[in-house]
Order: structure tokens, then C-alpha cells, then sequence
């Protein structure tokens, strides 16, 4: 059902509603309405807050049944603004002090910028001066880029970031932390000087660039004259900067719509104002109410209204059906839980027909040891799984562990040879039919870190033991140990090939092959594809040509190995079509945009569903236009936040389920503690509502 108040013929429409109704749909069919009224497709543009929420518009832009799309844009707030500064680069760059300004810029990702900064981090770790904070420095590089990307989009000199911090950490509060912002502040100052002097971009300063830049009338008319027609979709998730453009865009475009989801506002720590929709649904001639989600199942919304009810009594009454769509299990100990996790998946999709594609499990965090744990009982029972964890160091996957190891391997001479636990693991990883103590077993008779080659025959093996490991396995190693030290090193006649050239070549002409443990693995491929983009941006953005490949490559290394942590890789997000059970933490499932038939909730009694990750150096509610300057951050402010945001991730995941969620409940949480959470709590409520409900299933694992 939809519901329209406006002006007859809006120009600009804002169009809302939950997850589900329909939106991008409409959207979609408001974009081809415009096409085949001829409007020149260069004149439209989309904008969405991640390049991953295009998908829906880029697979219609290229469906053969409909008109043609020609060049219609798709853009982010950082493609806008990047598209600007490759355009007037010459006019900003020399105001902006810029060294050698009629070079090209060089743009950084979030890669690429903790390198940079790292060396600045390192050296302030070394001295001790963030002894108040628990964080890596790879932790402290990325807040301290990211506090620099949240004063851009504020439009306040990120300069100004300590203070703001400073306030609203307050006095009474211990004062180690407040030298820890000065000291934050000092190395963004540092890092900002060698960006000008290099011509390096980071997000940050592409921002910058792009607002002052739109200060100047004359580049202010041509930016808002390059498109007459705007669908702007997700505005929930995009922040205040995004919020004026689009509401100038509202008294320029000859029609424009505007997309929110209710239950939106998850990229908050990002810089989302989910707030300022209000703005926008005020700028525009006419307001469209998609009021109901086609997705879940009746009883499924029934528990979307109870869980709600739960979290705010006071804004949401509870319901009277009994019918409302899920079940739980209740485990003393976490393993048993992860058990009957693996076990009901397999009775799903052996016995229930539900397709692997169409089962999430869903952890507020999800830690290697889960994620292995997961993985290994769920595939042992014959589904296939695939992860997504967008937060964690590239170093985090095994498979690019495994292709970090082969690949010191392979470069012996940059002196660092892997121990021998890691040359077993990637062994087995890498050889299919390896098991980890054959591995083991194997690794202990080939492997001589101190000879060149560092890796022996095969076919040098005692016949007693070439039996234990297998013909086959020591087949497939000897194949893999021929092309790294023989055959790789021998195309380029001594010379050292870019990284990422090597990553692409291992993966294609071994790893992937029937045998190896890439083989039919779509995480093993994605993670690849990642490690060689992101070895590839590192070459081409920080080094000139000329530069030494071999010291380049020995310096990715060594940045990936001390815990890099990855960026946003679109590859990553399009595995939809993989049929296997996902597995990710909750944030990154609602981020996908992608409903499934049923759902697990992992460790509902886990605190980790309601409590905000530990930032110590950023602070995703303070560094906002709308967090007041001077006013101290209390508990009662950090409980209004949690209680909004446990609102905002339950509702959004109900309404991403069709038929079914299933919680695992766990007395003793992973790290052995008693699980009391608010969630639990919610749920206790439901219960105690409705005691006949849920279909209890306690199968425990003994």
C-alpha cells in the first residue's frame, strides 16, 4: 500500500518507507520512465552512499529488454567530489599548497592512507604517548584518518578534532586520553603535510577539495548544471554534506527523487545523518509512504512489532497472535550451540529444500575462531559457506595467509621465511586433499628456512612416509614447490614481476586448479581478487615508475603481514549469487541489501548486539553537525544511542527475513563468561507474552 501527499505533477518527490516495500523498484521504474521520454541519459545521475548499493540500478542499466542507458551516471559522495577535483585539480591544487601542482594527483585508499601514516603512528607508539589507549597502530592509523574524513564532511578544520573530542570527554575523566587525542591531532598534521608535499588524495582531502571548490560560483553553477534529473536512493545512509547537495538540488532539477528507508541509518560510524531526511523530505513538491514490506511472512512481522515493542514499550504496543515466526535453542556452552547451528542448516537444506543462498548466520562480531568454527561444522556436513567481514586485516583471511606464505616462499631473498606452523597451514590450505597433521608431517621433512631453495623434493622423501602423506598430495606439492622456485621465477629471467602480477598468476595457474584448495572455493577467489587490487592500488598510487618492483612488492608485504586492515572492495559484496550459507557479522548482513529465507542469530545473549564498538580515538555521534560543542558525552547519552541503534539493527534484519529466524542461545559466551544481554532480555519479554510461541528446539551436543 502507498500513500501520496503533494503537488499533482511533483518536480521532486520524496519516496519512504520500510525495507522491502518496494523503493529501489520504483526508483528503477522512474529512471527508465525518464529514458523513454528521451531525456539524454547524460543528464541523469544516481547517487547512493556505497558504490555496493548500485547493484539493483547497474543490472537494469544493462538488462537487454529495456531502452538504451547510454551514460547514465552512478556516483557516491567521494565520486562526486572526485570527479571535481580531476576537473579544476588545476585551480585547487596551488591555493591548497600542493607541491609540483601541475603533476597529476595521486588518490589513496583506505590502504594506501595507513600506510602513509603508519610511519608517523609507528613512531608515536614507539615514545609511549598512547599508552592510554589498548589498540594497534593499525587501529590508531585508521581513526585517525577516519576522524579527518568526519571534519571534512562537518566542513570544520580537522585540526579542530581534538578539542571537539576533548569536550566531550569532559574533565572529570581521566586525562591520559585527552593527551591521546593531542598526540592524534599531531600526527594527522604530520601525515597532512606529506600528502601535500606528495600530491597524495585521501578521502579526506578529496572532501575538502570538493567544498571549497563549490565555494566558487562559477564551479558551483557548472557542478549543479552537469545533471538535470536525480535519483537519490539510501539518503538515510549518506551524510549532512550529502544532505545539502541534494536539497539545492531539489530548486535546480527538472525531476528528481529521493529514496529513505525508515530503519536505515547503519553507517553511522561512516558519517551517515540518518537525521537530516527531514531536510529533504521538506525540499521536495510531494511525499510518497510505501507503508508495508512485501518480504516477511506474517508471523515474521509479528515479531518485527514484538521486538520492538520490547526495546520501546512506550512507542510500540505488543501484539496478540501467537504466530510469530521464530524458535530458539538454548545450549549451556557455545560449541554445543554452534553444533545445532550446523546441524538445523543441514536439516534445512537436506530435508526442508532451502536453498544454502537463502541461510544467513548472523553474530553481532564474529571472530576467527567463530568464523573457522562455523565454517568447518557447516562444510562438514556438506553445504558450502561464504564470509564477509569488511572490518578485518587482509592478513585475517586464510587464504590470503596462504598466499602470503607462499609467497615469502617464493622470494627467499627478501629474508622472510615463514615458521613452520604457517607453511603447514598454507600447505593445507593450498593441496585439496591435505589433510592439517599430513601438512604438518610434510612441512617438517621439506621445509629448510635457512636453504635456498627453502623448500625440498618430494620425490626426496622416504617411501614410508611419501605413504602417510599420500602420492597425490606429494604430487600437488611437488607441482606447487616447481612453480614457485623454478617456473615463475624463470619467465621473468631473474626479474622481479609486480606483486600483484604474481598473486593473479599463483591463484590462476595453481591454486584455483582441480586438486588445490582454491579450487570451486568463491571465498578463496574473492579474497584474491582483493589482495591483488589491493597490491595493484599500493604499486600504482605511492611509487613512480622506475621504482624498484622487487622493494615495493618486499614493502607490501610487510605492511599486509603487520595487520593492514582492508578497504571496500565491490568484488566482495556481488557474491549474491553464490549458493552458500553467508556468514558475517549483523552490520555487514544489513549492508548487503539482500533478504534471505531464514536467518540465525548467533549469541543472543551477547552484549555485542547492543554495545558500540571501542573507538578511543573517533567518536561517531560527537563528530557530528548535530552533537552540540562543550557538551560532555554521559551514560545516559551512550544508552539512548545503543537502545536506538539494538532498535535499528533488529527491525532491519526481521524485515531482511522471509520465512523463519532461528536463535542460538549460549549460557557461557565464547570467551567463557555468563551471557545476560538486552537482547536476551527482549526476548525473555516475548516469551513471557507469548509462552506457546516459539517451537522450542534444545538439542544439545554432549
Amino acid at each position: 500500500m502507498s500513500n501520496y501527499v503533494g503537488e499533482p505533477n511533483p518536480r521532486t518527490m520524496f519516496l519512504e518507507g520500510p525495507f522491502g516495500a518496494g523503493k529501489t523498484t520504483f526508483a528503477v521504474e522512474t529512471l527508465f520512465a525518464w529514458l523513454e521520454a528521451d531525456i539524454p541519459p547524460e543528464q541523469i545521475v544516481i547517487t547512493v552512499p556505497q558504490r555496493t548499493l548500485a547493484r539493483r540500478y547497474i543490472l537494469a542499466l544493462r538488462s537487454v529488454d529495456r531502452p538504451a542507458s547510454g551514460d547514465v551516471s552512478i556516483r557516491t559522495l567521494n565520486g562526486l567530489a572526485q570527479d571535481m577535483v580531476d576537473i579544476y585539480w588545476p585551480v585547487v591544487a596551488p591555493e591548497y599548497g600542493f607541491s609540483d601542482p601541475e603533476l597529476a594527483p595521486r588518490y589513496l585508499t583506505i590502504e594506501t592512507a595507513q600506510y602513509v601514516i603508519g610511519r608517523f603512528v609507528d613512531d608515536a607508539v614507539e615514545r609511549g604517548e598512547f599508552e592510554a589507549i589498548k589498540a594497534t597502530p593499525q587501529v590508531i592509523a585508521r581513526q585517525i584518518i577516519d576522524n579527518m574524513g568526519k571534519a571534512a564532511l562537518m566542513d570544520v578544520p580537522y585540526t579542530a578534532i581534538p578539542e571537539l573530542l576533548t569536550q566531550a570527554w569532559g574533565p572529570q575523566r581521566a586525562r591520559k586520553r585527552v593527551l591521546a587525542y593531542q598526540t592524534a591531532g599531531q600526527i594527522a598534521e604530520q601525515y597532512r603535510t606529506y600528502c601535500l608535499k606528495n600530491r597524495l588524495l585521501d578521502y579526506a582531502l578529496q572532501i575538502e577539495l570538493f567544498v571549497d571548490l563549490l565555494k566558487k560560483p562559477p564551479i558551483r553553477e557548472r557542478f549543479y548544471g552537469q545533471y538535470s534529473y536525480i535519483i537519490a536512493d539510501h539518503v538515510e545512509e549518506e551524510a549532512a554534506l550529502m544532505h545539502d547537495l541534494l536539497v539545492e538540488w531539489t530548486n535546480r532539477a527538472e525531476g528528481m527523487l529521493v529514496v529513505a528507508d525508515w530503519d536505515g541509518g547503519f553507517r553511522v560510524f561512516l558519517g551517515a545523518a540518518p537525521e537530516g531526511i527531514d531536510r529533504l523530505r521538506e525540499a521536495c513538491d510531494g511525499v510518497m509512504t510505501m507503508g508495508d514490506s512485501l518480504i516477511p511472512e506474517p508471523a515474521l512481522k509479528a515479531l518485527q512489532q514484538e521486538i520492538a515493542h520490547g526495546i520501546k514499550p512506550e512507542a510500540v504496543e505488543p501484539v496478540e497472535t501467537d504466530e510469530l515466526g521464530y524458535s530458539f535453542a538454548f545450549h549451556n556452552f557455545y560449541p554445543q550451540m554452534l553444533d545445532w547451528v550446523a546441524d538445523k542448516i543441514a536439516w534445512l537444506v537436506d530435508e526442508e529444500g532451502v536453498p544454502p543462498r537463502e541461510i544467513a548466520v548472523l553474530a553481532p562480531f564474529l571472530s576467527d575462531a567463530l568464523l573457522f568454527s562455523l565454517t568447518y561444522k557447516i562444510e562438514k556436513r556438506g553445504v558450502l559457506t561464504l564470509s564477509h567481514r569488511p572490518s578485518r586485516a587482509l592478513r585475517d583471511e586464510p587464504a590470503a595467509r596462504t598466499l602470503l606464505t607462499l609467497t615469502a616462499l617464493a622470494h627467499p631473498h627478501w629474508g622472510q621465511m615463514p615458521p613452520q606452523p604457517d607453511v603447514a597451514d598454507a600447505l593445507a590450505q593450498a593441496i585439496g586433499d591435505l589433510d592439517p597433521v599430513r601438512a604438518q608431517l610434510l612441512t617438517k621433512i621439506v621445509y629448510r628456512p635457512n636453504s635456498d631453495p627453502p623448500l625440498t623434493s618430494f620425490d626426496n622423501i622416504k617411501p614410508e612416509m611419501q605413504a602417510r602423506i599420500t602420492y597425490r598430495a606429494g604430487q600437488l606439492y611437488d607441482d606447487l614447490r616447481f612453480w614457485l622456485l623454478e617456473d615463475y621465477p624463470q619467465r621473468y629471467e631473474g626479474q622481479t614481476a609486480p606483486l600483484d602480477h604474481f598473486f593473479s598468476l599463483l591463484f590462476g595457474e595453481v591454486l584455483s586448479q582441480a586438486g588445490y584448495g582454491f579450487h570451486n572455493s568463491a571465498t578463496a577467489g574473492r579474497v584474491t581478487a582483493e589482495l591483488v587490487e589491493s597490491a595493484r592500488k599500493f604499486r600504482q598510487s605511492l611509487y613512480s615508475e622506475g621504482a624498484s618492483l622487487d622493494a615495493i612488492g618486499n614493502r607490501y608485504f610487510d605492511i599486509v603481514r603487520q595487520g593492514l586492515l582492508s578497504a571496500l572492495y565491490v568484488a566482495s559484496w556481488r557474491d549474491e549469487l553464490a549458493d552458500a550459507v553467508f556468514i558475517a557479522p549483523a552490520y555487514t548482513f544489513l549492508l548487503r541489501n539482500r533478504p534471505v529465507d531464514v536467518q540465525f542469530w548467533l549469541d543472543v545473549g551477547s552484549t555485542g548486539w547492543w554495545e558500540r564498538l571501542d573507538q578511543p580515538l573517533t567518536h561517531p555521534y560527537v563528530l557530528s553537525r548535530t552533537w552540540p560543542q562543550e557538551r560532555i558525552w554521559q551514560d545516559s547519552d551512550e544508552v539512548e544511542h545503543q537502545r536506538d541503534m539494538l532498535w535499528k539493527i533488529t527491525q532491519g534484519l526481521v524485515r531482511r527475513a522471509r520465512r523463519h529466524i532461528y536463535l542460538g542461545i549460549s549460557d557461557l559466551g565464547e570467551q567463557g563468561f555468563e551471557q545476560r544481554g538486552p537482547l536476551l532480555t527482549v526476548f525473555q519479554g516475548i516469551l513471557g507474552r507469548h509462552p506457546q510461541t516459539p517451537d522450542v528446539d534444545n538439542t544439545d551436543h554432549e
